[in-house]
């Protein structure tokens, strides 16, 4: 899994660009974005926050595309709404069907005062 895969897909926002209000952060549960053509999706769970490129590696479809119930119940797994692909909700590791083998590609976020931006926390 390459950490940088992200900036390489059209569209890829840059460093500190905003996704959302701080406080539209979801405590649990999953919540996408389309931020100027790149697709997200947050994963909020006791574990942390993640952010992905909501692009199911298979066939890179927005892994919410037919239903926004992709999260399982004990928030560890994604699965991909078009293909049932199975995702680690905390790694974007691939864990069974046509996920086996492929990766969600993890995209850094972090809270900046009042917003959640793209990118990790810098000095």
């Amino acid at each position: 899994m390459n950490a940088d895969a992200w900036a390489s897909f059209p569209n890829a926002p840059a460093l500190g660009t905003r996704i959302c209000d701080s406080a539209d952060i979801p405590a649990t549960g999953v919540k996408s974005y389309d931020i100027n053509g790149f697709p997200l999706i947050l994963v909020a769970s006791a574990e942390g926050l993640r952010a992905y490129v909501n692009a199911c590696p298979h066939q890179f479809l927005p892994l919410d595309w037919r239903s926004e119930a992709i999260l399982s119940p004990d928030a560890e797994m994604l699965r991909c709404s078009n293909h049932d692909a199975g995702f680690d909700a905390c790694t974007g590791a691939g864990l069974d069907g046509l996920g086996q083998g492929c990766a969600l590609d993890p995209v850094p976020v972090h809270v900046h005062g009042a917003a959640l931006l793209i990118g990790g926390i810098t000095n």
